[in-house]
């Protein structure tokens, strides 16, 4: 699985990008984001307030109850506005 971060999701983590294989039972983008933050301080820090995070899978948009899967690209992101 390919995590991607970015903005300051990226700044606090440390990493813009990363192959993870995470635990068989994280099979949703909250069950994901759950184990990320036991990763450490950095990780901790970037997911401390979801309201700010949105999130992407395989490029489309996703919610926290979204199934995730082996070899899914996973993004992270703040909220993006256009004007």
């Amino acid at each position: 699985m390919q995590v991607l971060y970015f903005s300051w999701l990226r700044e606090r983590t440390g990493v813009g990008e990363e192959q993870i294989t995470p635990p068989a039972d994280v099979a949703t983008v909250a069950d994901l984001v759950a184990w990320l933050k036991t990763r450490g301080p950095g990780f901790e820090a970037a997911f401390a307030a979801m309201k700010t995070v949105r999130c992407a899978v395989n490029q489309d948009m996703a919610q926290p109850e979204t199934r995730i899967k082996p070899g899914d690209e996973i993004a992270f992101f703040p909220p993006v506005t256009g004007g």
